[in-house]
């Protein structure tokens, strides 16, 4: 483990110093989204435990910006493997956790819906029994996604009491491992029984994120600026999707206020909760792919819809009116913010420091979001 090369000590702490010294595990710190929580939480001076698979591309965020030297432990395993999680919960006995770790992809998941249901939902078991089974727990964040809800395509945001659902394995998988979540809550750590366990569980949904160093396929950030580098039309599957977009750094905001205030408050806030953009920030496929250009500089875009592709949501959205009321959380940026962060990233990661790179966006995030 190498000492922090930069300090946010200068910089406004949401948290309130909260992080400093507390053991972290983060389930899936190799991938887009938890490499992003590895480094802010480093930042701000965790004893972050990463377990994951190896990360999806030699330009991912995670290598680019070398987290993995920089973090307490960086370890190699798979969440379906239930007794090795265990065994390594135990081993580096975190206080807090954080499951990210996931099959990610719709499309993917009709090609591989075993493995999906697999690593989605008895990975998501597995994290909590290893979190049953560690003493030293007393928070679990357990992240799945806005594609958990039975999707009616509806105009108005779902909110967290909505019914779990899900037409692709995907979507159908995230929604199952929330009812497992609720399951094992009222089951093995509930609320009402707290002083016998000593442990707050709680699930968390996001929109679609963007942002630096994802390489995902089928995301449209990732597919855009592949296009981009390599001269080519950027081609889009489904350009009247409409989605609730958000720069990666506003949901795990979210989760890191949750989990603050779960530790502060065990049995007040274990329950599922939703970080999305607000209103203006649901847009279209299409009109976040010409935002990127914008912000690139080039490009064109070809609409590739086909008609016999497997089946995706055509509208999605998300009510954050609890966490706004009862977390005190709220965005700070909008989707024209969020796209001009993310294009940065990619139009300088080649030439530059890519850890100093990702921490002064953090920075930005924090001080130039809006009011």
């Amino acid at each position: 483990m190498e000492p922090r090369q930069c300090s946010m000590e200068s910089m406004v702490d949401l948290f309130d110093n909260f992080f400093a010294g507390k053991r972290v595990i983060i389930t899936g710190h190799t991938g887009f989204k938890g490499s992003w929580l590895a480094l802010w939480l480093h930042e701000l001076g965790a004893k972050v435990i990463g377990i994951s698979k190896n990360p999806y591309t030699s330009k991912d965020n995670f290598v680019l910006t070398g987290i993995g030297e920089k973090i307490s432990a960086d370890e190699r395993a798979d969440i379906r493997n239930g007794k090795e999680m265990t065994a390594l919960f135990q081993k580096h006995n975190p206080e807090i956790v954080f499951h990210l770790a996931a099959q990610p992809i719709v499309r993917t998941s009709y090609e591989q819906p075993v493995e999906t249901y697999e690593t989605n939902v008895m990975g998501t078991i597995n994290c909590m029994e290893a979190i049953r089974a560690t003493e030293s727990v007393k928070v679990g964040v357990m992240i799945t996604t806005d594609k958990c809800y039975e999707n009616k395509e509806q105009s108005t945001g779902y909110k967290e009491t909505d019914p779990m659902g899900g037409y692709d394995p995907y979507s159908s998988s995230k929604g199952a491992a929330e009812i497992a979540i609720s399951s094992w809550r009222r089951s093995f750590m509930n609320p009402n029984d707290y002083q016998n366990h000593g442990k707050s569980i709680a699930s968390a949904r996001a929109g679609n994120v963007i942002g630096g160093g994802d390489w995902a396929k089928d995301r449209i950030m990732p597919d855009c600026i592949r296009a981009l580098e390599n001269g080519e039309a950027i081609r889009i599957r489904s350009p009247k999707a409409i989605r609730p977009w958000q720069h990666v750094l506003e949901p795990l905001s979210g989760y890191m206020l949750l989990a603050k205030r779960m530790w502060e408050n065990p049995t007040k806030y274990c329950e599922g909760w939703n970080f999305g953009p607000e209103t203006d920030s649901v847009a279209t496929v299409w009109d976040v792919a010409k935002e990127i250009i914008n912000d690139y500089g080039k490009g064109e875009l070809i609409d590739a819809s086909n008609p016999e592709a497997p089946h995706e949501a055509n509208m999605l959205m998300l009510d954050i009116t609890k966490a706004k009321q009862r977390l005190g959380w709220k965005p700070k940026m909008n989707l024209r913010q969020s796209v001009g962060l993310a294009v940065d990233w990619y139009k300088r990661y080649s030439e530059t420091d890519v850890y100093k790179l990702s921490v002064e966006q953090i920075e930005q995030y924090i001080t130039n979001g809006q009011e």
